[in-house]
């Protein structure tokens, strides 16, 4: 059977194609994303909801409260044997409650959280600073 190509040559410009079929992905709209803005803009609508617009936020800067943290689990590496640690001098803000304790250690530090409290309390320490966590205090 002849084929639809060798039929035509010689006789047509196109060889039955079209115009633009011939030319790359002329005959399929252009490739990829290609007039997603213009004749497949059904296609982005219905298959692909939430393109176009903004998504999530971003807080401003100066809103953001962002703390040096340290868990309880490193105070005995930190101590290096000693019975006291002023986490301030170090630039540690926070004192988290991740983690275990076993030796009495006296922490400075300017925020500690509830849990961390309880464990240096059970372990025998204290904690001193300048303030304390909200959680603490109710």
């Amino acid at each position: 059977m002849m084929s639809k190509a060798n039929k035509h040559r010689g006789r047509c410009r196109t060889h039955g194609r079209g115009h633009k079929a011939g030319r790359g992905a002329g005959k399929r709209g252009g490739r990829g994303n290609a007039g997603m803005n213009k004749h497949r803009v059904m296609t982005r609508i219905k298959y692909m909801p939430g393109h176009w617009g903004m998504h999530g936020f971003n807080r401003e800067p100066s809103l953001r409260t962002v703390h040096v943290t340290c868990n309880v689990s490193d105070l005995e590496e930190i101590a290096n044997g000693k019975d006291s640690v002023d986490l301030t001098e170090m630039g540690i803000d926070k004192l988290l409650g991740s983690g275990r304790i076993n030796t009495a250690i006296s922490v400075t530090v300017g925020e500690w959280s509830a849990k961390a409290a309880e464990k240096i309390s059970a372990a025998g320490g204290s904690i001193e600073g300048d303030g304390e966590d909200e959680e603490e205090m109710e």
